[in-house]
């Protein structure tokens, strides 16, 4: 029974790590962008720039939001204060429950997960602004173990996948990741 149990933690907490990048591979839901109004050459570049930038920092939520996710899975931290800094609900609470489940069922998260994100879209005029992002995680060094030796979980193994998430900007001006999903039946 506990070794079901740890097998279901395993995939549940492999499932939100991965479930928030999203770059490389194609999914088929890549959005369409609409031409721009016709600007004079001050707004329109104005508009690149603020793109750029919330491209930019949509790229560093999600980089930090796994850096975030690895650091907490390895000490078996679901209240790690850096989670916070880079995601925010719903996906912030999966995450945590997923690493409470893991060591709940005495297990951690070990090595080494890959990846390589890129914008797919960005809606500024929409409220709240939003970029989505699309990635080929790539988990085959990303394990899950018990703690107490290391031995890797039944079943957690990894692979490379394609994972997509959203940031979104909030009103105190951070762009965090509030949702993701890992697409385990698409490979990259």
């Amino acid at each position: 029974m506990r070794g079901w149990q740890l097998r279901r933690a395993a995939i549940c907490l492999l499932a939100v790590v991965t479930a928030v990048p999203v770059a490389a591979c194609g999914s088929g839901r890549e959005a369409v962008e609409r031409p721009a109004p016709a600007r004079d050459d001050g707004q329109r570049a104005s508009s690149d720039v603020d793109r750029r930038a919330a491209e930019k920092a949509a790229l560093e939520a999600y980089s930090g939001y796994l850096a975030a996710s690895r650091t907490a899975s390895r000490r078996s931290d679901p209240h790690a204060p850096e989670l916070s800094r880079f995601l925010a609900d719903p996906l912030l609470t999966r995450v945590r429950l997923s690493i409470r489940e893991a060591k709940e069922h005495g297990a951690m998260r070990t090595g080494t997960l890959r990846s390589d994100p890129a914008v797919t879209s960005v809606s500024l005029d929409a409220n709240p602004a939003r970029v989505e992002i699309q990635d080929c995680l790539d988990a085959t060094g990303y394990r899950l173990v018990y703690a107490r030796d290391k031995r890797v979980v039944p079943g957690s193994g990894g692979g490379r996948h394609l994972a997509t998430a959203t940031a979104t900007r909030y009103p105190d001006g951070r762009w965090l990741i509030n949702s993701g999903a890992a697409h385990r039946d698409q490979p990259c």
